[in-house]
């Protein structure tokens, strides 16, 4: 959609090639107070409709007595301060009554991390500002080593992979597995532990495609528990699970999808980071709820407001790729290969 054509429309600054406004954010103003929504699906009929999305939707939050100081109504997790400090770098005027009505209210609530991205090239204590490098910071912080770590595998659910260099050293085994593998101040030694990653990715059967370098890493994309394993995937999750799946050390749901656009990549021998792209999310950690893990929730239904479990979007443990998979790829026609429904996808 051409923002040009809302009334109220404003267009993100995007100052650095091949970037994109990829944040998914809804501010709400009601005259009880305001609700912030972060989550993974465009405004078009197509994202609502049967795909698989991700949304985090925070409590009302009420709005603050008049005379109240500037630091009011922030939560434990600074998440007043964060989210004002990423609607400010829009470096957009028209923005400036949606920052002051969240200064006038009460955030205190809030018990999750804002995790953002914004274009630009950071150095010194402004490249944890942003991307992986603010995910890194915030694991450092407020998560805690586990026993046997190094066998605690992260995975990442998406819906898109940009570029990330020929091979894996290059940035994803890189300083992006030093983010991915960080867990309290154990994660202060040299060499960071092997990044096992398990990607999921929606799948096509073909078997004559060349191998790619991270088709090693691919899982299928499977929701029974759910009922989404036909919906769409277009949500995006990082998350760092037990061997044997039934807790969680952190769990994020973002916009952003595996690249170094989304995510940052460093430069000028690691002293300063270029991040390409907006994109927003929220991260989950343990000890902000007063616990050491989360544990994870195996039955999606009856849904219940006293489930003590951590729903995740997809089945665990995930299923490998066969032998005969290959990711689905857009501009690849797959007249051969029907959907579940029978259709076919030729790109126009």
């Amino acid at each position: 959609m051409d923002g040009s054509a809302i009334p109220t429309g404003v267009s993100a600054k995007l100052d650095i090639a091949f970037g994109t406004h990829h944040t998914k954010m809804m501010l709400l103003w009601y005259e009880e107070g305001v609700r912030v929504i972060i989550l993974t699906s465009n405004l078009i009929r197509a994202d609502w409709y049967q795909k698989t999305q991700g949304m985090w939707m925070s409590p009302l939050f009420p709005r603050l007595p008049a005379d109240s100081s500037l630091s009011a109504g922030e939560s434990p997790t600074f998440f007043k301060r964060d989210l004002l400090d990423y609607l400010a770098s829009y470096r957009a005027p028209e923005l400036e009554e949606w920052i002051q009505r969240i200064k006038e209210h009460d955030l205190s609530e809030t018990r999750v991390y804002l995790v953002g991205s914004t274009p630009g090239r950071f150095v010194g204590p402004d490249m944890e500002r942003w991307g992986h490098l603010r995910l890194r910071k915030l694991l450092y912080e407020h998560t805690d080593p586990v026993p046997g770590e190094e066998r605690w595998p992260v995975i990442g659910q998406f819906s898109s992979i940009g570029s990330m260099g020929l091979d894996k050293t290059k940035w994803l085994a890189g300083e992006f597995q030093r983010t991915m593998t960080t867990l309290g101040k154990s994660s202060s030694r040299p060499d960071p532990p092997v990044l096992l990653l398990e990607v999921l990715f929606r799948t096509a059967s073909r078997r004559h495609r060349n191998k790619l370098w991270l088709h090693s890493y691919f899982h299928r994309w499977k929701a029974n528990a759910t009922g989404r394993s036909h919906a769409m995937p277009h949500i995006k999750t990082y998350m760092r699970v037990s061997p044997d799946y039934t807790e969680l050390a952190w769990f994020l749901v973002t916009s952003a999808n595996l690249s170094k656009a989304a995510w940052g990549a460093l430069e000028k021998n690691n002293t300063q980071v270029m991040v390409r792209s907006y994109e927003l999310g929220v991260l989950y950690v343990p000890s902000a709820f007063n616990m050491k893990t989360f544990s994870v929730e195996k039955r999606a239904f009856p849904v219940s407001s006293s489930t003590s479990g951590f729903l995740v979007p997809f089945d665990l443990p995930p299923t490998p790729y066969a032998a005969k998979d290959q990711p689905w790829i857009w501009n690849i026609p797959y007249s051969q290969e029907p959907d579940t429904h029978g259709n076919i996808w030729i790109p126009s």
